[in-house]
């Protein structure tokens, strides 16, 4: 009898656990947490976290291709094809670099996700609720998309998702490596009204050369975030068959420039020039959004094009 009672208390406390589990779908969906290991510490989260909140639009742009949905970001400057992320459901958080602690206080977020424009703010996001950084190591840009967009598939319970997205992508990227064998020698400039600076392998982006397989026209290129300063004698010397041009100020809402820029005498006898090879890179998935997985389909779609 009396292991019958126990039996019964059993089962009974089975059942109040799967009643309170069905009464409680605002808070993160479970208790199991997991450790996320980044470049800025370690973070304990609880996984399948129901509010989050981003400030990187690349992380952005992951998660709507995964179908997980944000309660807060920061809408300066969101990227066109994440424009829906500008409605009024979603809370303004601040600024890329200038984040509306009070707004995300009282949002009480489960996580927020940051990168490298606020990395230095961690410590102060960190009090809020548990903080992951998911910047892009530029040196190793595949391995490192590929790891958060895993992290983020098994956070949210996304990991089939994430396995064919990935998937998707190494196949784009091989038709691309295949186009690019017989492309010529290429140059990536970063372009504005009063600066020119060019990047190359390993640099923030370089993964034109390093993952997507073009060749480059110079492999000495400093690999600082902001690129190289150079000036139009540079450009003649070097001679690149392909210029892929970044327009900072379009991409920033300042206006484009890169076009008039672009448009000097001194480059009239450059391959590229000569050939129609300029190429004009979308600022938004470039600039403002890289290291997503539409964003990184968008990268591969333009330059297969130019190819």
């Amino acid at each position: 009898m009396k292991k019958w009672f126990l039996l019964v208390i059993a089962i009974c406390v089975v059942a109040l656990g799967a009643c309170g589990k069905g009464t409680n779908e605002s808070a993160a969906s479970s208790d199991e947490k997991m450790t996320i290991k980044h470049e800025l510490g370690s973070t304990e989260v609880v996984k399948d976290p129901k509010k989050v909140v981003v400030f990187d639009f690349g992380a952005l742009d992951t998660l709507d291709e995964l179908g997980v949905e944000v309660a807060g970001l920061p809408k300066e400057l969101v990227p066109a094809y994440l424009k829906q992320y500008e409605a009024e459901q979603y809370t303004n958080v601040g600024s890329l670099k200038e984040p509306n602690f009070e707004a995300i206080s009282e949002l009480a977020p489960d996580v927020i996700l940051i990168s490298a424009r606020q990395s230095e703010m961690y410590k102060e996001f960190s009090k809020i609720a548990p903080t992951i950084y998911v910047g892009i190591d530029t040196q190793d840009y595949m391995t490192s998309f590929k790891d958060n967009v895993n992290m983020l598939g098994e956070l949210f319970g996304k990991e089939a998702e994430a396995t064919a997205a990935l998937k998707e992508v190494d196949e784009k990227i091989a038709a691309v490596k295949e186009d690019a064998k017989e492309a010529p020698e290429s140059l990536v400039l970063l372009a504005g009204d009063k600066s020119m600076s060019a990047f190359g392998p390993g640099s923030r982006f370089g993964l034109i050369y390093d993952a997507f397989g073009l060749k480059a026209i110079d492999t000495t290129l400093d690999q600082a975030v902001h690129g190289q300063d150079v000036s139009y004698e540079y450009i003649v010397k070097k001679n690149p068959g392909i210029i892929f041009v970044i327009d900072r100020g379009e991409a920033i809402g300042e206006g484009a420039t890169a076009k008039q820029a672009m448009d000097n005498e001194l480059l009239k006898n450059v391959d590229a020039v000569k050939n129609n090879k300029v190429v004009y890179l979308s600022g938004d998935v470039w600039y403002l959004s890289g290291g997503g997985i539409q964003s990184i389909e968008k990268m591969l779609e333009e330059i297969k094009t130019a190819l």
